[in-house]
């Protein structure tokens, strides 16, 4: 009886700890740092095969609608002929922005509202054809309610930093802007470019502006550019309500990133949020805020894991 009880808990002791090392168990996560992440996490990306002698039509997953017409393409100047595989990502709300490693920024730092946008790239033999068409894709994206949009044009800079800069309308209309309005809850534009393209405007567009510093304690890592090129460490601002996800992205001093100047609306509520993998390692924080002069904020970042950090972000759409 003695010998019994001593097995018996020997075996509750050997199951206590191996259920310990289970709940700290890091082997489900499933990437190493942030760039991964995204990679893995984030939308994927969509192959389509095309002839690119023909008019083709090309639906994604998400609704977007892409129409080519035949002899668009052109490689090295060159007419491409035959077979062509379209590549295309979808970001059409904010868990898919944050995901991907991207953001709302105008190219001026002020927050946009996005309403949907795309990357579009075409091969031939695994080589991108040229990116300027020789006769422009019609895209439909869905409105979902919005009565209204501006067709902005994806950018990056020298420092491997991601923005929307505005596009002229085609057609001379609606001055500075390209602008358009749905039908049947679509949007439908032409786009004489491959790359990124997004349907947005302005967020609090009339409210006073302000700079807003961020500084993150406890940072693991250096602050990440576009989709996590060089960095680990994201940090945005996620309005309630709106689709907006802004990334402060300028450094101003140790693990301190601020706004670009007088481009953050006075009195606009939001989450200010930050997250980071480094070494198998996964971090994050966030805060709600209402925008004040010249803020300044303080996150500060504990270990969590892969999966939190996910329903975190994924629960921003709903925020």
């Amino acid at each position: 009886m003695k010998n019994l009880r001593i097995t018996t808990a020997l075996l509750f002791f050997a199951f206590a700890l191996g259920a310990c090392k289970k709940n700290n168990d890091n082997s489900l996560n499933t990437v190493n740092n942030s760039k991964e992440f995204i990679q893995e996490k984030g939308p994927k990306i969509q192959r389509i095969k095309i002839n690119s002698e023909i008019d083709n039509d090309v639906r994604l997953s998400g609704g977007t609608l892409i129409k080519f017409k035949k002899n668009s393409f052109t490689k090295n100047g060159q007419p491409v002929t035959g077979d062509v595989t379209i590549e295309a990502y979808e970001m059409l709300n904010r868990k898919d922005v944050l995901m991907s490693g991207t953001n709302t920024n105008h190219v001026s730092g002020a927050p946009l509202i996005s309403h949907g946008f795309i990357f579009i790239d075409a091969k031939v033999n695994g080589e991108s054809v040229d990116k300027s068409l020789n006769i422009p894709i019609n895209i439909a994206i869905p409105a979902n309610g919005n009565d209204l949009t501006a067709i902005w044009e994806g950018v990056i800079d020298d420092n491997e930093q991601f923005a929307w800069n505005n596009m002229i309308n085609p057609n001379g209309a609606g001055g500075n802007l390209f602008q358009v309005k749905p039908i049947d809850d679509t949007f439908i534009f032409d786009f004489g470019k491959l790359g990124w393209i997004n349907c947005d405007v302005f967020y609090a567009y009339v409210n006073p502006k302000t700079t807003v510093r961020v500084t993150v304690n406890n940072n693991p890592g250096n602050m990440a550019t576009f989709k996590a090129l060089n960095g680990e460490t994201f940090v945005y601002f996620c309005a309630k309500g709106e689709n907006v996800a802004a990334q402060l992205y300028n450094e101003d001093g140790p693990n301190t990133v601020k706004s670009y100047d007088n481009s953050m609306p006075v009195g606009a509520t939001g989450k200010f949020i930050s997250f980071s993998i480094k070494d198998g390692k996964f971090y994050y924080a966030e805060q709600e805020t209402t925008i004040t002069a010249n803020q300044n904020l303080t996150l500060t970042l504990t270990e969590t894991t892969e999966a939190a950090i996910q329903t975190a972000l994924n629960n921003l759409n709903n925020y």
